[in-house]
């Protein structure tokens, strides 16, 4: 799982809440995260494993938005295996592990085990937020013509350099001026939550707007294609809808835990003494949304894959040749008339008009093609209304 009490447990001095949790059924809880974590891990490498049967259309070059779902789904992955290696550490060596409460111990593995493996899950899954970000704004980029491969650059320096930077200033902040100081006051504490749940927020707040107004853009785009709305630009234009709400879906199930849990040990941390009884709906609460947490947070990897591609099957096929496996794009943003030469030299201008309307169209399809990348449906219905298709 993926929580900032991750760090502050490896504080000698932690703060009571956060044993609370940290604490309850510690045996139980490692191995709820291994499991989760390991199923998640070996469905979400099935979804994207090539499948026999499948023969995707050939593009020449992939699009910015398919290598977006593809890092979304490394990092994923990469937080699922942290998981499993924590938990494992954590379940298979549980004195190595109780060295990390001893203050002035000489020993420094126990608490830079707990640190880095701490701050790998968080680094990972933050970069998977931002990731899930940049593809909100690359979907309403490019059907406003305005994103491609190019801006791929633009993303990695953004997310993996928000993602490492809030990651070491948070830590930095929570360990200041060293780990057995550290969880002293709120102070240390409170800038190291924000930083880790800030870019969780952004997704959650700012996701849903960028959606929404591709939605928009995309039923004009479907408009104004043949200057005609049939059933089939209508159900493309659901579809796509659709997919956005799946993928926030997904989201909001494996993360609103996180925030409720938060929310809830904030409230113990505040009070003279959590054990009072009065409070005790409370922590049970806290201490049932943190095996939630431990569920559904390594999860997102294969729920996601799902809201991106649907269920791509069991039929894996390993057979070694150069081929296009199922996450490549179905067609490029940035394509453009050099993707598709025409054989007719125009030279009238009548000509030359039809020539700027059919690569126009074909920039609509093969931003709608993005969009719907993954369902094989919506890219023929795509295809056979397509005026290339039909000889125009």
């Amino acid at each position: 799982m993926a929580s900032p009490r991750l760090e502050t447990y490896c504080c000698p001095n932690r703060d009571a809440a956060t044993q609370l949790v940290m604490n309850f059924q510690p045996k139980v809880f490692c191995g709820v995260c291994i499991g989760s974590a390991s199923i998640s891990l070996l469905l979400t490498i099935l979804q994207l494993l090539p499948k026999k049967g499948q023969s995707p259309r050939k593009t020449p070059k992939t699009s910015s938005s398919s290598t977006i779902l593809l890092l979304i789904s490394i990092c994923d992955i990469l937080g699922g295996l942290g998981i499993i290696f924590r938990s494992s550490v954590w379940l298979g060596f549980p004195g190595f592990v109780a060295n990390i409460s001893v203050v002035n111990g000489t020993d420094v593995w126990p608490s830079a085990f707990c640190v880095g493996s701490a701050m790998w899950i968080q680094l990972l899954y933050s970069a998977g937020f931002w990731w899930l970000f940049c593809y909100a704004v690359d979907s309403y980029l490019v059907v406003r013509r305005s994103a491609g491969l190019s801006t791929i650059v633009l993303y990695h320096m953004m997310t993996w350099g928000l993602a490492v930077m809030l990651c070491v200033e948070g830590i930095a902040l929570l360990y200041y001026p060293s780990l057995s100081s550290c969880e002293n006051g709120l102070e240390h504490a409170i800038p190291h939550y924000i930083t880790t749940y800030a870019p969780l927020l952004l997704v959650l707040v700012v996701n849903p707007v960028l959606f929404r107004r591709t939605v928009s853009a995309v039923a004009s785009l479907l408009k104004g294609r043949q200057g005609i709305y049939t059933e089939n630009e209508r159900r493309l234009g659901t579809e796509i809808q659709i997919r956005f709400f799946k993928i926030m879906l997904v989201f909001i199930i494996c993360w609103s835990s996180n925030i409720i849990n938060e929310i809830l040990l904030f409230y113990l941390e505040m009070q003279p003494d959590i054990n009072e009884m009065p409070l005790k709906n409370i922590r049970s609460t806290a201490l049932i949304t943190w095996i939630i947490m431990g569920v559904l947070n390594p999860m997102q990897g294969f729920l996601l894959t799902l809201a991106f591609y649907g269920w791509t099957g069991w039929r894996v096929d390993l057979a070694w040749r150069k081929r296009e496996i199922a996450w490549e794009s179905m067609s490029s943003s940035t394509v453009g008339e050099n993707a598709y030469p025409s054989p007719v030299n125009y030279q009238s201008s009548g000509h030359e008009s039809k020539k700027i309307t059919t690569t126009d169209s074909q920039q609509t399809d093969d931003a709608i093609s993005m969009l719907s990348e993954g369902n094989t449906s919506s890219d023929e219905r795509l295809t056979r209304s397509s005026p290339i298709y039909q000889g125009w």
